[in-house]
C-alpha cells in the first residue's frame, strides 16, 4: 500500500516537515535525552529517526493574528493539500461524488465492493482541521480509507467553518445531514466518526443528538479526539515538544479553538464533549499514542463512557503522535487501527 503515503504525505507534510539530516537517536526535552523508542514498530522508529524534533517556540510564533492571517492561512492550507478527487478514487478503489444533503455540502464515497455485513450501514464521517483547516476535497482523506479498509459507504460532511461559520455550526451542519440520512437508515445501521477535530465533533454531536431527543447511532470512531478544546489535559503539558504533528497548544491550536468557540466557554459540552453526559453513549472505539498530545483528552473520554456504563475499546500505540496512523498506512500502526475500526463496525452496527 505504498501508493497511500502519497496522498497522505501531501495531506500532513505542511504540517510535520522534513528533514534530511543524520538520523538521530534521541530527541531532547527540557535537557532529558527521550530515546527512539525501541517498544514502537521499525517504521514507526524510522520515521521519528527521519525529521527533525519540532521547535515549541517556532510553532508559537506561528499564530494567526487577525481575519486576514487566518484567511491567508486557510488558503495555504487548503493549496498545499490539492489532491485530485480522481487520484484518491484510483488508490482507494473508492468513488466520490460531491452532493448536497439538507443543504449541507457532502462528498459520497463507496468502495468498490461493500461488504455484506454492510449493506444497509453507512458512515456519517466529520473531518478533523481545527475545526478550521481541513474543507472542501481535502475532507475525503481519511473518510475514504475507511470506505475502503471497511467496506463501508460513508458520507463525509463539508461542513462549514470559521471565521465566516463559528460554532455551532459544524454541528448544526453534521445535524441536518444525519436527520436526513434517518429517512433511509436505521439509527442502529448508521456510523459516526473523525480523526482530531472531526472525534472531538463526532462526540458532541452524540451530545446534541441526545438533547434533541434523537435516536442514536449505532457506533462512533473517535480518533485521538479534541474532546477539550481548552488547556486542561495533563498530556497537553507532557507531551508538549513530543508530538510531531501537534506540537504544542499554545499557538495556532489555542487560536482555533478560540475562533471556533466565538466568545463561548471553551469547557461546553458541545465544544469540549468530555464534559457532557455519556449516559447510554454509543459503542466508541478511541485511538491515541504515548506521544499524541491529545492522549489526555482521549482516556478521559474512554473513562467516561466505560464509568457510564458505555462500551468503549481504547487503542494506545507506543510513541505515535497525534493522528500518527494517517501518516503511513502500510505502517503496523495504522494496518491495527484500521482492521480494529472495521471488526468495531461490523460487530456493534445493526
Amino acid at each position: 500500500m505504498k501508493y497511500t503515503i502519497t496522498i497522505l504525505g501531501l495531506l500532513t507534510i505542511c504540517l510535520i516537515g522534513h528533514s534530511d539530516s543524520q538520523e538521530p537517536n534521541s530527541w531532547k526535552l527540557d535537557s532529558k535525552d527521550i530515546p527512539i523508542p525501541l517498544g514502537a514498530s521499525e517504521s514507526l522508529q524510522a520515521s521519528l529517526k527521519s525529521i527533525e524534533q519540532p521547535s515549541i517556540k517556532l510553532r508559537e510564533s506561528q499564530v494567526p493574528r487577525n481575519l486576514e492571517d487566518w484567511n491567508l492561512a486557510i488558503a495555504q492550507r487548503t493549496a498545499s493539500r490539492d489532491v485530485p478527487l480522481e487520484t484518491v478514487e484510483k488508490m482507494m478503489e473508492v468513488e466520490i461524488q460531491k452532493d448536497t444533503i439538507g443543504e449541507v455540502a457532502v462528498y459520497r464515497i463507496e468502495p468498490k465492493v461493500v461488504a455484506k455485513e454492510h449493506s444497509d450501514h453507512i458512515m456519517l464521517y466529520v473531518h478533523g482541521g481545527a475545526y478550521v483547516f481541513g474543507g472542501g476535497d481535502a475532507s475525503v482523506a481519511e473518510a475514504s480509507i475507511i470506505a475502503n479498509s471497511s467496506r463501508i459507504k460513508v458520507v463525509s460532511v463539508d461542513y462549514r467553518m470559521p471565521p465566516k461559520h463559528p460554532f455551532p455550526q459544524a454541528i448544526d451542519d453534521s445535524v441536518t445531514v444525519y436527520k436526513e440520512l434517518l429517512k433511509d437508515h436505521r439509527p442502529a445501521a448508521i456510523a459516526l466518526g473523525g480523526t482530531s477535530a472531526g472525534g472531538g465533533l463526532a462526540l458532541a454531536i452524540i451530545h446534541r443528538l441526545k438533547s434533541l431527543e434523537l435516536p442514536q447511532a449505532g457506533a462512533v470512531y473517535a480518533g485521538t479526539p479534541w474532546a477539550d478544546l481548552s488547556k486542561t489535559g495533563d498530556t497537553l503539558y507532557t507531551n508538549e515538544g513530543l508530538d510531531r504533528l501537534l506540537v504544542t497548544y499554545n499557538g495556532t491550536l489555542e487560536a482555533a479553538a478560540r475562533l471556533y468557540a466565538n466568545g463561548e466557554s471553551l469547557k461546553n459540552p458541545l465544544l469540549s464533549p468530555v464534559y457532557g453526559d455519556f449516559t447510554n453513549f454509543p459503542p466508541t472505539i478511541l485511538v491515541t499514542g504515548t506521544r499524541d498530545l491529545f492522549l489526555s483528552d482521549t482516556a478521559r473520554t474512554h473513562q467516561k463512557i466505560r464509568a457510564s456504563g458505555g462500551v468503549a475499546d481504547l487503542l494506545v500505540f507506543e510513541a505515535m503522535s497525534h493522528a500518527g496512523y494517517l501518516l503511513s498506512l502500510e505502517s503496523p500502526e495504522s494496518q491495527q487501527t484500521y482492521q480494529e475500526i472495521s471488526d468495531f463496525l461490523k460487530k456493534h452496527l445493526n
